[in-house]
């Protein structure tokens, strides 16, 4: 969960960098109208229906800015928001909120965008036991925001990252030579706490996985029948995820197959931005 902690922890070097690329010298704009310090308000609204995320990382932005300013918003992470909502109102330095306001946005409006996406995708799996997942294809420096939009929206974190959890791919399977060496050289060196995950896209490769004693087996670009008959195949003795060419449209046929998780890529990165604006902008009296 991103808190206050973990925020000044893990997460105000991202947005110091992002603040540094969008001012390398000064604000030209801002200065050139706001001389001095002056405190002022403005509205954030939001132009579409959707899911909010990254309100504190919204306000942290700012705060980076000007330690004193205010953000008030009767909306949480989570909530369910529609067209025309003022979801908060910002009051402080003007040239802080000038300054911060595209920063801020970009944070929101990607955070907001993936978490709206992935409750519409999880609300396929509503009435199964399939998990859904995210992958890490997710946008450099962006990981942290875009997988806990993932988790805001409904969805569950596949490994956060290769330091994070154990899984062998095509070409880890190429480089030891076998599905089975890949897992038998896995479980050799990794801690015993630590599953064991390993892609197959043929039945031949699960039969080979299973007698290895892989933990979880990813199910890679199989049709629809190919993986009816690797849940039968398997029957209970590894986890089973699916993975690849997962849209919207297949999520409930896929679950009904039977398997344990369901991962997409196009969680993080097929998600459009959600449309908020930052309005409104006056000096307080």
């Amino acid at each position: 969960m991103i808190n206050g902690v973990t925020i000044k922890i893990n997460v105000d070097k991202y947005l110091l960098s992002a603040l540094q690329e969008d001012i390398t010298g000064e604000d030209v704009s801002t200065n050139a109208v706001m001389r001095e310090e002056k405190t002022g308000t403005a509205d954030l609204i939001c132009k579409e229906d959707g899911v909010i995320c990254g309100l504190e990382i919204f306000r942290r932005v700012f705060e980076l800015l000007d330690e004193n300013i205010r953000f008030e918003t009767r909306f949480k992470d989570g909530d369910p928001v529609k067209k025309g909502d003022l979801i908060g109102i910002v009051t402080g330095d003007i040239r802080a909120i000038l300054s911060g306001e595209r920063t801020a946005l970009n944070y929101l409006q990607r955070m907001s965008g993936i978490a709206t996406h992935t409750r519409n995708m999880a609300a396929q799996l509503a009435e199964s036991n399939t998990k859904l997942l995210d992958t890490r294809k997710t946008t450099p420096n962006m990981r942290i925001f875009e997988k806990y939009a993932v988790k805001v929206g409904g969805g569950n974190n596949h490994r956060y990252n290769l330091s994070d959890g154990l899984m062998l791919k095509d070409n880890h399977i190429g480089a030891a030579g076998s599905v089975a060496k890949a897992v038998e050289m896995a479980k050799e060196y990794a801690p015993f706490v630590r599953k064991v995950e390993v892609e197959v896209e043929t039945l031949d490769q699960l039969e080979e996985a299973l007698a290895a004693g892989a933990d979880i087996i990813m199910l890679d670009n199989m049709d629809l029948e190919t993986m009816r008959k690797a849940v039968e195949i398997t029957a209970g003795r590894a986890e089973l995820e699916c993975s690849g060419n997962v849209t919207k449209q297949r999520l409930k046929e896929i679950a009904a197959i039977g398997v344990d998780y369901v991962s997409a890529g196009t969680l993080t990165y097929g998600a459009p931005l959600m449309d908020i604006s930052l309005k409104n902008l006056k000096p307080c009296k």
